[in-house]
Formats: structure tokens, C-alpha cells, sequence
């Protein structure tokens, strides 16, 4: 079998046509290729490729994206400080223009096959891959969802598809193609070969997003980690730049002494030093994790409920925990805009302390590199004694939703933990969607996170939720242990009645195990 070289990222000339080599010049040029929008149909010539229609529709279109709960917003105001700009050139006409050059937007066509379910679902997931393309800061132009039993293990596409794929590239002028699916990488090879642009797929591009995204020392040591475990299979070598060490007669062309090359080849050392690089990353998140723990013991330790939100990536997650607590954390309408949990404190109406934590949104075929890296993080929602799995009820497939979510609950253990849907968006939602869901979850709240609507019906099923003292005494405390009944108007008691006589206050309390304890020498006898 004999090797090809490698091409690089543009068509050879003399296996094009003069017409192609033209669109070629003009890509390099950055001359304007008007951007499809994927609502607008090609015409029928893709045979069973199906046009996707719609729009981007992972990301809500509201007019409003903040509310007064939101706080001051200084973190998305710091990442939207520079910001890519669409329509413009990375290519200079003029030296002179150096100091105005701007970051052109990446133009990307989008890929995905049609294996299973309904023509429905398939192009709600492409859909759903335009929004990540757009949050992770790319113009989509156009996407292709073809009909197929099984991925092809050469080309995913089919030779055939992958070469109307590659007429489509040439004739928007884009720079990359995302597949809707995670590629093996022969499979990327071999596609890249026929469109000669570069060929990502969905894994890449969620990881993108996260390194983008990624704030904390311990976020950005995680998303390294899974970024490295997701490349190193997927290096690529340079032929014989690096010939291997060798000896003797060499491959049976009597090359002898003086044909040794300098050992490991390139790829070699690269694995080797991102093997290196991951032990070390590992070794610093195992390090991190003691702290994060900590935390935990001491909340237990108190008896103080926590309460996890989680669900799907911009379902509303970050909006909820401001509408409830004024936390104030980052809103963004994209997808992972918030990837560090946020634990924020709160109370019951009638004085009960618990724990609210935000946590790392879900999406379907989240990769398995992110599900490990981010373990200790999702630790959150298993440790949780409820989750509010928050709902986007306006999207157009939120049983689907629900159903990936819901994967990613049993990879970390926490099916068991008691769960109350939240349908959040409601004032965008149609009532009738809503009504199914209501009907198909049996313990739900319907609320909207930018309105306020069902906000104190959440509070009050969280309230009813939430463990709650269970030991019940009479107390009769003295006037000079003060320092009790600070203690009965903490977070650990519940207190039913307290009357002031002679001897000192009487209370009846609700209170948990280990305060019960310590209050036991004050028992009312009588």
C-alpha cells in the first residue's frame, strides 16, 4: 500500500478545475461571500442530503437577556471586551493597515447524518450544533444532513456525499467543516483529504467552548485534562522528517551504519510530553479536590441541606440561582456560558437555612473526557439531597433534553437523589408543550426566571422538600444561656412555640440529631 503525502488545507492545483481554483483565491482573499442563513433551502440537487431549516434555536432569542436579579454583569462585560467581528478580512491589502486589522469570524458548514429517530430530531440536533458553532465564535453558512444506516468508517459521509460536501465548502467559501458526531480519526483524515478544509467534530468543538469559558484554576486544569485525553489519539505524524532509530541491514535496503536516525520519532516525543503533561494535571486537580470536599464534610457536618440546580446548557441555571438568591453570577445567552459551580446560601420562609449550588450544564453526547475531567465538580449534584433539573420549555425538543440530562445524573450516581423539574422560560414557551410536560413529570413547577412567574411556588416546594429537623422537645432553657437559643433561630432548628416565664424560656422545637443532643440537659420535665 502506498502512502500519500500530506496536502495540507488546500486542493492541489492540478486536480481542480479553473473554476475551483478561483473560488479558492477568493477564500484567500476574503473577498465577501454572502453567509446563508440555515433557514434559507438549497435547492433539491443533494439527493437524500436533507437541508436543515430553522435557526439556531439552542439559543433563546428574548429581546431581554438580564434582569434586575442578574446584578452588575462585570464578568460578561470583561469577556465580551474583544469581540470577533463578521465580514472582515485577516488578509492585509496594505501594510498600513496592521494596527486596524480585526479577528474575521471562522465560516463554517455543518455535517451530520441521519441514523435514527425522526428527520425531526436530526436536524434539531444540527441545530443545536449551529448554536455551539456560534458561541464558540464562528459564522455558520450552511449545513447537510444526510440519510444513512451507519457512519461511513472511512469518510462518515460516504465518498459521494463527502464530495457534494466539499462543492458546498467551495461555493460558500468556508474555512471549516463541524461533524455532527465524534470522528475516529481516520475518519477525519479521510474527510479532510476530500474537502480540503479542516474537519472538526462535535467533541472539539464543546471543548472549545470550555477552554473559552473556563475561569478557575481547577476549571481550566479540567478542561486541559480532557483536551489533552481527546488529542492524543488523534496526533498526526510528518512521514519521515523524523526518521525512527535503526540499525543493520535497514528495512532490507542495506542502508548499514550511519542510517540511525535520532530515535523517537516527532509524534512519539508529543505523546510522550502530553502523556507527561496529563499525570501532572491529574495529580494538581487531586490536589484541588481536599478543598472542594472540605466544604462539603463542614455542611454535613451541620446538617445543612443543599440543594443542587442542574440541567441542560442554557436552560437557565445561572438566571434561577440569581432570581433565588441575588447571586448575581454571570448570564450569558450561549451555551456553557457558566462553567464553575456557584454555592450561594438561602432560607426557607420560615427560617430554615440550605444550600443552593449551580452547577456545569449538560448536552446530549457530552464527551466522556469532560464527564471525568469534571467528576469532582459534578460531585455537587451527587451530594445534593435535591435537585431542581431545570427545563428549557421552549425548546423545541425538551424530552430530549430530560433524557441526556438524566444519562449524565446516572454516570455520576445521582438517579436516587429526589428531583423536581423545573420548566423554566414559560412566558416563551407554548402552553401546550408545557402541558405535556406537566402531564409526563409528575413533580414539576412551572416557572420563569426573567418574569418571576412561579418563583414563590418553587420556593415552596423546595421548602416542603428539603430534610427538616426531625426531633421534636420541650425545653425550658435559662435566661443566661443565650447562647441556646441563638442557636434555636439558626438554620439547625425549628422553632414551634417560645414563651417567656419565670424560670426561663419555654420553647418547643424541631431540632436535628446532634443539636438534640446538646440540648437534652434542658428538657422540660413537667
Amino acid at each position: 500500500m502506498t502512502s500519500q503525502p500530506n496536502t495540507g488545507s488546500e486542493p492541489a492545483a492540478q486536480d481542480m478545475s479553473p473554476a475551483e481554483i478561483q473560488a479558492v483565491i477568493d477564500r484567500i482573499l476574503s473577498k465577501d461571500v454572502p453567509a446563508r442563513n440555515l433557514s434559507t433551502p438549497r435547492g433539491e440537487e443533494r439527493g437524500n442530503g436533507k437541508p436543515v431549516l430553522g435557526t439556531a434555536q439552542a439559543i433563546s432569542r428574548l429581546d431581554e437577556e438580564h434582569t434586575t436579579y442578574d446584578g452588575d454583569q462585570q464578568d460578561l462585560e470583561e469577556r465580551r471586551a474583544l469581540r470577533r467581528t463578521a465580514g472582515l478580512s485577516t488578509e492585509l491589502e496594505d501594510v498600513t493597515e496592521v494596527e486596524y486589522r480585526q479577528l474575521r469570524l471562522e465560516r463554517v458548514v455543518l455535517a451530520g447524518l441521519w441514523s435514527e429517530g425522526t428527520l425531526a430530531d436530526a436536524e434539531n440536533s444540527l441545530r443545536e450544533l449551529a448554536a455551539l458553532a456560534e458561541t464558540a465564535g464562528s459564522e455558520v453558512l450552511d449545513g447537510l444532513v444526510q440519510r444513512r444506516d451507519k457512519p461511513d468508517p472511512g469518510t462518515f459521509l460516504g465518498s459521494g456525499k463527502a464530495q457534494e460536501l466539499k462543492d458546498i465548502v467551495m461555493s460558500t467559501g468556508a474555512d471549516t467543516v463541524i461533524v455532527d458526531a465524534e470522528l475516529a480519526p481516520s475518519q477525519r483524515r479521510g474527510l479532510e483529504d476530500i474537502v480540503k478544509v479542516k474537519v472538526i467534530d462535535r467533541t472539539a468543538l464543546i471543548l472549545d467552548i470550555f477552554a473559552q469559558h473556563a475561569k478557575s484554576r481547577e476549571g481550566k486544569a479540567q478542561v486541559e485534562l480532557a483536551q489533552l485525553e481527546y488529542l492524543l489519539p488523534r496526533l498526526r505524524g510528518w512521514a519521515s522528517r523524523c526518521p525512527r532509530q535503526a540499525g543493520g541491514q535497514v528495512g532490507g535496503a542495506a542502508a548499514g551504519m550511519g542510517s540511525r536516525g535520532p530515535g523517537e520519532t516527532k509524534i512519539e516525543l508529543d505523546r510522550r510530553r502530553i502523556r507527561t503533561r496529563m499525570a501532572k494535571l491529574r495529580r494538581e486537580i487531586a490536589a484541588m479536590k481536599p478543598a472542594r470536599e472540605t466544604k462539603r464534610a463542614n455542611r454535613r457536618r451541620n446538617a445543612v441541606p443543599s440543594v443542587a440546580i442542574a440541567g441542560y446548557t442554557n436552560a437557565g441555571k445561572s438566571s434561577l440561582l440569581n432570581r433565588l438568591t441575588d447571586a448575581g453570577v454571570l448570564v450569558e445567552n450561549a451555551l456553557f456560558a457558566t462553567l464553575d459551580p456557584t454555592v450561594r446560601k438561602a432560607e426557607t420562609a420560615d427560617g430554615l437555612g440550605y444550600t443552593l449550588a449551580d452547577t456545569v450544564g449538560f448536552v446530549r453526547s457530552l464527551p466522556t473526557q469532560l464527564v471525568e475531567a469534571f467528576r469532582s465538580t459534578l460531585e455537587e449534584v451527587a451530594d445534593a439531597d435535591l435537585i431542581l433539573h431545570v427545563v428549557d420549555a421552549s425548546h423545541p425538543d425538551p424530552e430530549g433534553q430530560i433524557a441526556a440530562v438524566r444519562k449524565v445524573f446516572s454516570e455520576v450516581d445521582a438517579r436516587k437523589i429526589p428531583e423536581i423539574i423545573v420548566l423554566n422560560k414559560a412566558d416563551a414557551a407554548d402552553p401546550f408543550v408545557v402541558e405535556r410536560l406537566k402531564q409526563r413529570e409528575p413533580r414539576h413547577v412551572v416557572v420563569s426566571a426573567r418574569t418571576g412567574q412561579g418563583i414563590a411556588e418553587l420556593l415552596r416546594v423546595i421548602s416542603e422538600s428539603i430534610p427538616r429537623p426531625s426531633v421534636k422537645m420541650e425545653l425550658l432553657i435559662p435566661y443566661n444561656r443565650g447562647d441556646l437559643i441563638s442557636k434555636l433561630h439558626d438554620s439547625d432548628a425549628e422553632i414551634i412555640s417560645l414563651d417567656h416565664v419565670e424560670a426561663g424560656t419555654r420553647a418547643v422545637v424541631m431540632v436535628r440529631e446532634g443539636l438534640a443532643a446538646e440540648l437534652e440537659p434542658f428538657a422540660a420535665n413537667d
